[in-house]
């Protein structure tokens, strides 16, 4: 299953882990499975259909060049990037 890492302000979500295991064939699928095992983690990630202006995904290493649509392997890494604001 991939192998998702949870950024430090979403860790409250996940029981405080840094990272989880759940299935999926796009990044999309997991984000699907993450928030039928942790409810509101997509609402952190998503809005609407897409994802969140301040939020990027990487696939071992790359950025997603496809976004929700990109495809992953059961031994992929998934890596969400939450942009932080202040001033």
């Amino acid at each position: 299953m991939p192998k998702v890492f949870i950024p430090p302000l979403w860790q409250e979500l996940t029981g405080g882990l840094p990272s989880v295991e759940v299935r999926g064939a796009t990044v999309r699928q997991a984000i699907d499975n993450l928030e039928k095992a942790w409810p509101g983690i997509r609402d952190r990630m998503l809005d609407g259909d897409r994802l969140r202006p301040n939020v990027r995904v990487a696939v071992n290493d790359r950025m997603a060049a496809q976004g929700l649509r990109q495809r992953v392997s059961p031994s992929s890494e998934i890596h969400f990037i939450a942009a932080i604001s202040g001033g």
